[in-house]
């Protein structure tokens, strides 16, 4: 099979991209800058020259294809430069999905994400949860925004598989997650959140996941394919099992981090705060709960997702060889 990925120089997007080469298939990425992309490449990735904010340079490469991958995204939280949030993750999107339209594409998988239903208090909840209230940032919104845009497209007969990963670690991550496990193993995390909590999944397994909704989820349904749940505290108890660091002795109550929130949110329009001290970025961490049952993607796609410690002990072997620890 021939499939079209966007977002293959992303943590995920390049697993999958990986994963489907290894299985025998052709993949053609969405690349900004090729030059920059030469480890996909390597891999025998064929390189496209394109955005998702220009429709026009993904016309000629989409129409030959079985497949379409659509896992480019803005991610970013705490940042002051939003502007690229709008224009990549809901235009973006539309881009993608009219062209799937138009070019009667057989097959697409969307990435979406379970910070799109904001924090569930606690809940597990299904596919079958909406959320209706305020989102806690720009990148939850805008994901938003464009969950409901695909599904505008799958009522209008779009044969489309939508896929909300949870919290994805794994070795090569550069995202805050990352910035949060090397601030850990340098003893440098200030504190740690109370009632916070994720469903935790391997950017391999996660990547698995959207290879299984191509093969076996049917066009018009949408799959948690997130990992088990777990506080963000007894995610750091794990890493200290692991890695012998003590976890921090501070730990801030959700009130605190609101109002710390409230705050950082005033100072920051008069001085840069670091991405992870802005208001925005306290407010997601504030007691907020991203969490999904991932029992139907178990069910229909037989997707299967490692437990954390054993995930966590192999990101955290590569992160301390890589500093030297």
């Amino acid at each position: 099979m021939k499939y079209f990925v966007t977002g293959a120089t992303g943590f995920i997007g390049g697993h999958v991209a990986r994963q489907l080469v290894q299985a025998g298939h052709v993949v053609l990425a969405l690349v900004r800058t090729p030059d920059k992309a030469t480890g996909l490449a390597s891999l025998g990735v064929k390189l496209v020259k394109g955005d998702v904010t220009d429709k026009d340079s993904m016309r000629t490469p989409m129409s030959s294809v079985d497949g379409v991958f659509h896992i480019a995204g803005w991610y970013k939280v705490g940042v002051r430069d939003k502007s690229d949030a709008k224009k990549i993750n809901v235009d973006g999107t539309r881009n993608v999905l009219e062209l799937m339209q138009e070019l009667r594409i057989t097959k697409g998988v969307y990435t979406s994400t379970l910070a799109v239903n904001s924090d569930t208090g606690g809940i597990l909840v299904d596919e079958n949860y909406r959320f209706g209230g305020r989102h806690l940032s720009v990148y939850d919104q805008t994901k938003a925004d464009a969950h409901k845009l695909a599904e505008e497209f799958i009522s209008r007969g779009l044969p489309l598989v939508i896929v909300q990963p949870g919290l994805v670690y794994g070795p090569g991550d550069t995202s805050s997650v990352r910035t949060t496990l090397l601030q850990f193993l340098k003893r440098q995390l200030p504190f740690m959140p109370r009632k916070t909590a994720f469903c935790w999944a391997h950017v391999e397994d996660t990547a698995r996941g959207h290879i299984l909704a191509m093969q076996k989820g049917l066009a018009g349904q949408n799959f948690f394919i997130c990992g088990p749940m777990h506080s963000f505290i007894d995610a750091m108890q794990m890493a200290s099992e692991i890695s012998g660091v003590p976890t921090p002795g501070m730990r801030v109550g959700p009130g605190m981090l609101r109002a710390m929130s409230g705050m950082m949110g005033m100072v920051e329009k008069i001085v840069p705060l670091p991405e992870s001290y802005t208001g925005e970025a306290l407010r997601s961490i504030a007691g907020v709960t991203y969490l999904g049952d991932n029992s139907k993607a178990r069910r229909e796609l037989g997707f299967e997702p490692r437990p954390l410690k054993e995930g966590l002990r192999e990101t955290l072997q590569y992160e301390i060889k890589l500093l030297g620890l």
